[in-house]
């Protein structure tokens, strides 16, 4: 009899840490969030001070401190996120379960790999959850709108960055070939370079075509970029509009793998199929 009293009364702890640590609904949800928030900026302050030489010399020791501080903090959190969900490698291999572990893998590897915590900045990425604290459905809605939209113009953006690639190579084996090593384009790779910055209309000018011939493909090329720059607009417009019908998203988190941003009426979970409480 004891033993089931132990197991309830450890699923109704976990039942109210996945309340806590998953939902913003309530109190408790809103103020671990926004503390969370709080302690995620403040580690990444540490890690961006830390590396100032100068106040590395005079405060090296208390930013070493406070990195492992923040990192059991952490390790700590994402213990209880996998102990309180029904599927932890599902949510383990999510966007978030991922950021979560590498905010605090690198103060691990550092003990090996010296120079490694400073990708502890990467904590910054879980500001993110700040969605679930505003609790602003538009902003809420509209961010996963996007996302809903990159998703499905990923393959067309992926076919379409190969060719524009594609095209980057064929133009500057042509600057190489018209060009030569007397204007700067010294070698196919450096004359690549040169025809990516140009199509992107960045032109850092650190070489430039100096023969007429050059300067006419140049001239196709720069025209050829503004093209390009809009293809990609394009794809994600056509797809937001495609998304637009997804509206009266709420938070609900799936108690099983964490999913988020259900629709109100939805039953099941959308990332894991798993039936919503």
């Amino acid at each position: 009899m004891e033993e089931k009293e132990v197991q309830s009364a450890f699923q109704r702890f976990l039942d109210k840490t996945h309340e806590i640590i998953f939902e913003a609904d309530t109190p408790m949800g809103k103020l671990f969030d926004v503390v969370l928030i709080g302690l995620i900026v403040l580690s990444v302050i540490t890690v961006m001070l830390d590396s100032v030489e100068g106040y590395r010399i005079r405060f090296g020791t208390v930013f070493y401190q406070l990195e492992w501080f923040f990192t059991i903090i952490f390790t700590i959190e994402y213990t209880l996120r996998l102990a309180c969900i029904g599927k932890p490698l599902r949510y383990a291999t999510s966007f978030f379960g991922v950021v979560d572990l590498l905010a605090i893998l690198p103060t691990y590897v550092g003990l090996i790999v010296a120079g490694t915590h400073y990708l502890l900045v990467i904590r910054l990425l879980r500001v993110l959850r700040v969605f679930r604290v505003l609790k602003v459905v538009q902003y809420v809605g509209e961010a996963d709108l996007l996302m809903t939209a990159v998703r499905a113009s990923r393959r067309k953006i992926t076919i379409f960055l190969f060719a524009v690639f594609t095209l980057a190579t064929i133009a500057g084996s042509l600057m190489y070939v018209i060009e030569g090593a007397g204007s700067g384009f010294t070698s196919i790779p450096r004359s690549v370079y040169w025809s990516v910055v140009t199509l992107t209309t960045v032109g850092y000018g650190d070489i430039s075509p100096q023969t007429p011939k050059g300067q006419a493909l140049a001239m196709v090329i720069m025209l050829m970029g503004y093209g390009i720059i809009a293809v990609p607009t394009g794809i994600m417009s056509v797809e937001i509009a495609r998304a637009t019908d997804q509206k009266n998203l709420n938070v609900r988190a799936c108690q099983e793998c964490g999913g988020e941003f259900h629709a109100s009426e939805a039953r099941y979970c959308m990332h894991c199929g798993e039936k919503l409480v």
